[in-house]
């Protein structure tokens, strides 16, 4: 029998940057290339990604890359890792173009991006693979099942159970699902984001009923709508209930123009034209106008508190404007979300919010999940895709549907489960991972020492001590100059500023008299003597940096 392993590059314990591995024998399939936001102690990063340094370290090994939908927290790390590797990549018809795209915009050529149904049997190198369609916030999500002759390895993907999805390319077919039951699941990997809310998550994702109300007593007034970028289902719901009341359409984002524009190529949705404005048309001052805004969690707050204060390019704030906010306040988005409402506020506006609670984001709740057991009927159940403690709820909902401890695994990332035999052998195995931290746009792997400068910084300030010495002789003919930002005030620390100086001159001093003077040398006992100091004097410990110029004379 062939020997299969499970582990994740990233996901667990922690909310995005998902990655999953299967290897059967030396074949390895990857599922999900996804980023995380940092919070707002990671200073200056812009995201971070998984540590791909096993899958580069064995890319001949690599068959095959499976991403289930579009979404940043399982795409967005994807052109990363094929400027590392080149390995084709498996989704379905709309994520297809969108990564098309965005590797030809970063540059990645010649990775083969292969279309493939929601429904599709694939042979891989020898292994097959079947996906199968799910329902999620973005058309043609996926789930995968890899064939070993130890059973199914099942990722579902992102879903919910929704009985009255009647679109195609959000679908789902339990039938499907259940016919894998039947011939025999190894390991059932399942998203865990949800598992903390009781029933079912249908119908509550919907929002067709809580805005539609609003529009319709506003008919004849403008009206600003935020929802998440790519919350597609969401802004689906949104442009339908504006087609039904014939308002005028402005969509804020470029971005989402051109999402829009997709979903019209590839058959899924279509704006009348006559309802859809296009940017060199817009004015701010038309009245019968629905605005779309959509942005990616804090970002979009921002560009609504940017708009009540009058800095947005397009749309400025008017105290008649209605507004409804369809994209739920989440985890990291408070601050900037109670901001916006303040700045709103200010200026007279009417404001709709829709609670978190009362709509409901397209993750699994705990009745999806038990579903999802129900129709697969794995040996052994791995929850994947949240924080330890969404994992742990989902785990200990397989346990109250009879699943043994000994057939739930709870893995942390690099955690590797090892099954041979139709059993597992091991979680021994533990690969070394490290995050890697992306800051701008090509500066790759911001490293620890980076991050630590800059809270230094940004706590505790910087002093800069410059000192001209002799080429020659290396005695001091110039200075010290001492400056320091977010430090101390100069004026009221002169005592300070004559010790650094002071200090700085005598390990120069010292040095040249014991004829073991080097340039680098000394500025790194000086800075050490000087950060004691200052950090004796006033508490802090700021970033010090000496600087001695050698000067012809």
């Amino acid at each position: 029998m062939s020997k299969v392993r499970i582990f994740a590059l990233g996901g667990l314990d922690e909310d995005g940057k998902n990655m999953l591995v299967v290897e059967v024998d030396e074949k390895i399939f990857v599922i999900e290339a996804g980023l995380k936001y940092p919070d707002s102690e990671t200073l200056g990063v812009e995201f971070i990604i998984p540590d791909f340094s096993y899958l580069v370290q064995n890319k001949e090994r690599v068959k095959g890359i499976f991403i289930t939908h579009a979404h940043d927290d399982v795409v967005a790390a994807l052109p990363y890792l094929l400027k590392q590797i080149n390995v084709p990549v498996y989704t379905g018809a709309m994520t297809s173009l969108i990564i098309r795209e965005t590797l030809k915009k970063e540059g990645v050529r010649n990775v083969k991006v292969h279309r493939i149904k929601r429904s599709d049997t694939l042979r891989i190198d020898g292994v097959r693979i079947q996906t199968f369609p799910m329902t999620h916030a973005f058309p043609d999500t996926f789930g995968v099942a890899i064939h070993t002759d130890q059973g199914y390895v099942v990722y579902t993907g992102e879903f919910i159970i929704d009985y009255d999805m009647m679109q195609e390319e959000y679908n789902c077919d339990l039938n499907l699902l259940s016919e894998f039951g039947k011939k025999g699941v190894l390991a059932l990997m399942c998203e865990s984001q949800g598992v903390e809310r009781n029933g079912h998550t249908s119908p509550n994702h919907r929002i067709t009923q809580l805005i539609e109300p609003i529009i319709e007593s506003h008919r004849d007034g403008r009206i600003l709508i935020s929802t998440y970028f790519q919350s597609l289902f969401r802004i689906q719901e949104i442009l339908d209930v504006a087609i039904k009341y014939r308002k005028k359409i402005f969509i804020h984002d470029e971005g989402l123009r051109h999402i829009v524009k997709l979903m019209e190529e590839m058959k899924y949705y279509t704006v009348p034209n006559d309802l859809l404005i296009d940017r060199k048309h817009f004015s701010n001052d038309m009245e019968d106008v629905l605005v779309i805004i959509s942005g990616q969690g804090k970002n979009l707050f921002r560009t609504m508190s940017n708009i009540a204060n009058q800095e947005d390019k397009y749309v400025r704030f008017r105290s008649s404007d209605t507004i409804i906010i369809a994209s739920p306040i989440v985890s990291g988005t408070q601050t900037d979300a109670n901001n916006m409402e303040n700045e709103i506020y200010k200026e007279g506006g009417t404001i709709f919010t829709l609670d978190s609670k009362q709509v409901l984001s397209m993750h699994p709740s705990r009745e999806d999940l038990k579903m999802m057991l129900y129709l697969f009927q794995p040996k052994y159940y791995i929850p994947v895709k949240g924080e330890y403690r969404h994992l742990f709820v989902n785990a200990n909902l397989a346990s109250k549907m009879g699943y043994s401890p000994d057939r739930i695994l709870i893995l942390e990332n690099g955690q590797v489960a090892q099954f041979e035999e139709k059993i597992l052998k091991s979680v021994a195995e533990h690969l070394e991972l490290e995050d890697t931290l992306i800051d701008g746009k090509e500066n790759w792997d911001v490293t620890g020492v980076v991050l630590k400068d800059r809270e230094v910084l940004s706590t505790d300030g910087v002093m800069i001590i410059g000192v001209g010495v002799s080429h020659k002789t290396k005695e001091v003919i110039n200075g010290p100059d001492v400056q320091t930002r977010g430090l101390i005030y100069l004026k009221d620390a002169d005592y300070i500023i004559k010790e650094v100086g002071n200090i700085m001159e005598k390990c120069i001093e010292t040095a040249v008299k014991e004829k073991r003077y080097d340039n680098l040398t000394v500025r790194g006992e000086a800075r050490e003597k000087i950060s004691k100091d200052l950090s004796k004097e006033t508490g802090k410990r700021p970033m010090v940096l000496p600087v001695i110029l050698e000067i012809n004379i």
